[in-house]
């Protein structure tokens, strides 16, 4: 009879330890970690096991027992995978949503914009020069390129390559818009990414564009769409823009357009054109050659695709900068000179009043 009352009190002495040490590890693990006073930064490795990760969680000083943390995962929570990826854990979290983040597979997010009109030099600079990606080769300044070419038309997409004919140029390829990805991925998986969603872009505006266009492929409207995309200030113009040029390639008169110029120009280009570099001929000279150039001279939006295959209906065959970022448009060479007269030369002398500025000669 004492025995089974000595036995009786150590059962409850027993089972009062555990219900404390449940209390404990419960409230431990649900509690808010509170040294965690701002939000972490942790990356799980590829090949990492769980018991690793929690002993470098807690050298890192952001758990504080690995050892309760994997008995806990083992014991309550047999269907964790632990997900390869960049994690942000939120300030003061408890064990168990940090648990719950790594499991997730949700990694850190980053992003790049490519924004519309910048050409394939600029695109490949607007990638960071931080550890976040991993690119081809590295410069001295962090990025992965020695010339466009070099880097970009070897992804070009085989249907790509077909509407080129032979060119592998790769301006004008990829689609401008932003972009995330994930710590460690290649800056060429991005490019591949906004190079196959301009080549679905274009295949669906081609497919519902206007009759009687006079683009002989797609790939002169991407042409085309480049030209509007560089000489549009205001986004409401587009469809009329892409008109004025429609219209002069019906009736075999130059596109002459200054965006095309100055990209002929290349590195030769300091801000300003000239009336010789209008004068000088290059492959990207409108002004001294007929049709399109070879090529795109940028990265042209959608909607800049959409106006050069829905061009706006009219008989404006000139426009000019009225240098609020909207343009005049003429049907006749003599409107255009007046127009010419009253914006640009009138803001030409407002600028050599206050400050020196650009004046910029379009269409015609």
């Amino acid at each position: 009879m004492k025995l089974i009352k000595i036995l009786s009190i150590l059962l409850i002495i027993l089972l009062g330890l555990m219900f404390f040490a449940s209390k404990l590890v419960t409230t431990y693990w649900y509690s808010p970690l509170k040294h965690l006073t701002e939000p972490q930064l942790y990356t799980v490795a590829s090949g990492s096991g769980f018991n690793a990760v929690a002993n470098d969680l807690s050298a890192k000083n952001i758990l504080k027992r690995p050892l309760l943390t994997s008995l806990w995962v083992r014991f309550f929570e047999p269907d964790f995978l632990l997900k390869v990826g960049e994690y942000r854990f939120p300030a003061f979290s408890s064990p168990a949503q940090i648990i719950d983040i790594l499991g997730s597979g949700v990694s850190l997010q980053y992003k790049v914009t490519f924004v519309e009109g910048e050409n394939a030099l600029q695109m490949l600079m607007r990638f960071p020069s931080n550890d976040t990606l991993e690119f081809f080769s590295l410069d001295q300044e962090g990025h992965s390129f020695d010339t466009p070419q070099q880097v970009m038309s070897e992804m070009l997409a085989p249907s790509a390559i077909e509407l080129m004919g032979t060119s592998t140029h790769p301006e004008g390829w990829f689609l401008p818009d932003t972009y995330f990805y994930s710590r460690g991925d290649r800056a060429s998986s991005i490019l591949l990414r906004a190079h196959l969603a301009m080549i679905e872009a274009l295949a669906e505006e081609w497919a519902a564009r206007d009759q009687g266009l006079p683009y002989k492929s797609a790939y002169e409207a991407l042409i085309m769409a480049s030209l509007i995309e560089k000489e549009t200030g205001a986004a409401y113009e587009r469809a009329q823009i892409a008109g004025v040029f429609v219209r002069r390639l019906e009736k075999r008169m130059r596109l002459q357009t200054d965006p095309s110029v100055i990209y002929g120009m290349g590195a030769k280009y300091k801000g300003n054109i000239r009336r010789a570099d209008l004068k000088r001929d290059t492959a990207y000279n409108t002004y001294t050659r007929h049709g399109l150039p070879p090529t795109p001279i940028a990265m042209p939006g959608r909607a800049a695709i959409h106006a050069a295959l829905h061009p706006l209906d009219g008989d404006t065959l000139y426009f000019v900068a009225k240098g609020d970022g909207s343009h005049y448009f003429s049907a006749t060479l003599k409107e255009h000179q007046a127009a010419v007269r009253k914006y640009q030369i009138k803001q030409r002398r407002a600028n050599y009043r206050s400050a020196p500025a650009v004046i910029k000669v379009d269409a015609g």
